[in-house]
């Protein structure tokens, strides 16, 4: 998003961040010429402060479900975009999730 729209404040941040950035996002991103966006670590949404962002994406309802018990006024400002987290799938099955959220991002971008 950041590559599409550079005049936005993008950030991102996860449920779980026990886990590093998995390589084959690094690899993605560098072929779609956008990897100097890619943070070094992975951020918690705990230590976000949810409710000054205008849109939240949650990847699965459950993810939707965590952002609420933080920050329960933030209903309306959460897109829930159904995409499996990719982080534990096989190489070319992850490549289409990432895809399939660059289709997201996309739209997103065009809608907002």
């Amino acid at each position: 998003m950041r590559k599409l729209k550079p005049d936005w404040a993008v950030d991102s941040a996860g449920v779980t961040v026990a886990i590093p950035i998995a390589d084959e996002v690094r690899e993605f991103l560098r072929e779609e010429n956008a990897e100097q966006f890619l943070k070094s670590k992975p951020e918690s949404l705990g230590g976000k402060r949810l409710r000054d962002y205008d849109v939240i994406v949650a990847m699965e309802s459950k993810h939707r479900d965590y952002v609420l018990s933080l920050c329960p006024e933030c209903e309306n400002k959460i897109v829930v975009w159904n995409v499996q987290d990719p982080y534990f799938m096989n190489k070319e099955k992850a490549r289409k999730v990432y895809e399939q959220i660059g289709e997201k991002v996309a739209e997103l971008t065009e809608s907002v």
